[in-house]
């Protein structure tokens, strides 16, 4: 398995963390359709947020930046939140 943790901090992030909250539904219907995804978490922290994706393989977790980089362009490019610091790496222990 393999994950993807983004972390969107600065000017607009806090905005983009409304957006994303209003539109929930949409968002979950969105990564819902990632090939291999395994979980989804979007969650706020501070004056900004994070999300971590878990997927099958780097494929999915690829594809998962993809789809996030466009959701947030077709949805929220009006908060002009700065793109997220982004760590990725293999999964070595998932408890479910």
């Amino acid at each position: 398995m393999h994950a993807v943790v983004r972390t969107y901090s600065g000017a607009g992030a806090t905005q983009l963390f409304d957006v994303l909250e209003a539109q929930k539904a949409d968002v979950e219907a969105t990564l819902r359709k990632v090939p291999g995804l395994v979980s989804y978490t979007l969650l706020r922290q501070g004056e900004g947020g994070m999300s971590v994706t878990v997927c099958t393989d780097k494929a999915g977790a690829d594809e998962s930046l993809k789809v996030a980089r466009e959701w947030i362009q077709k949805n929220a490019s009006t908060t002009h939140a700065s793109p997220p610091d982004v760590a990725e790496g293999s999964v070595i222990v998932q408890i479910t």
